[in-house]
């Protein structure tokens, strides 16, 4: 990816609830987008919010629901963005409570890649 690129954006929204398998849909998004190549993936916790049942959940300190809203967004080029999707829509259809999923023209207006850390010997 470079700056000027014209990427598509990839938003998963959910809760911070939703398991496959016993691992956080979030935590899987992120890994599968990783394992598939993809450019990056954020996950975004919500304080507030609701969804197809219009139940509110919300960060209050007095209450001790630990559901809350929860956006993965992932980026990348158009075609790969879109057949990641269909690799995760088997995962998406299986959630208990649902979600929604968006797509969207995004244009990178700057992009500098992150060098990795090195080890350095004594």
């Amino acid at each position: 990816m470079n700056s000027n690129d014209n990427v598509k954006v990839l938003r998963v929204y959910t809760s911070s609830t939703d398991k496959l398998k016993h691992t956080p849909l979030y935590e899987m998004l992120v890994f599968a987008a990783r394992r598939n190549g993809l450019a990056g993936a954020t996950v975004v916790k919500g304080t507030m919010g609701y969804g197809g049942s219009s139940i509110v959940h919300s960060a209050k300190f007095w209450e001790t629901n630990d559901k809350l809203p929860v956006v993965v967004e992932i980026i990348d080029e158009g075609p790969k963005i879109e057949a990641f999707f269909e690799v995760i829509r088997p995962y998406l259809e299986s959630v208990r409570y649902g979600c929604l999923v968006t797509m969207e023209d995004a244009h990178v207006l700057f992009y500098k890649a992150g060098g990795k850390k090195t080890v350095f010997e004594l």
